[in-house]
């Protein structure tokens, strides 16, 4: 018997303020075999000293969300200018670009980084 613990399946689930019908009006969930959670929880509890996210990480990070990365932008920039100096803020929402790149490709290059 073999399992195969890398393989789930997506749903797509309408977006709650979502009024038309597009491609951008839905997002996936991802169901995994339960198997595949056990050994997800089983390696996260061995390792979980090991595996540390940044400070600046606000993403998928238990205590963390949206509004507090907000918030640290905001008192970033009433320092800078509170200073009397100027501040320059680019943003760029890189969803599109990640959901059409190769995802193997990704992975190879971050495995090579250590």
């Amino acid at each position: 018997m073999v399992l195969d613990l890398a393989n789930s399946y997506t749903v797509p689930l309408p977006k709650e303020d979502s009024t038309r019908n597009t491609i951008d009006s839905y997002r996936g969930i991802s169901i995994s075999p339960i198997l595949s959670k056990v050994f997800e929880q089983c390696v996260l509890t061995r390792y979980s000293k090991f595996l540390s996210a940044s400070p600046n990480q606000f993403g998928f990070k238990k205590g963390s969300s949206c509004g507090l990365a907000i918030y640290s932008v905001r008192k970033v920039v009433e320092h800078y200018t509170n200073c009397g100096s100027t501040v320059n803020v680019c943003l760029l929402d890189l969803s599109k670009a990640f959901d059409k790149m190769n995802h193997f490709a990704l992975y190879i290059k971050l495995m090579s980084r250590y």
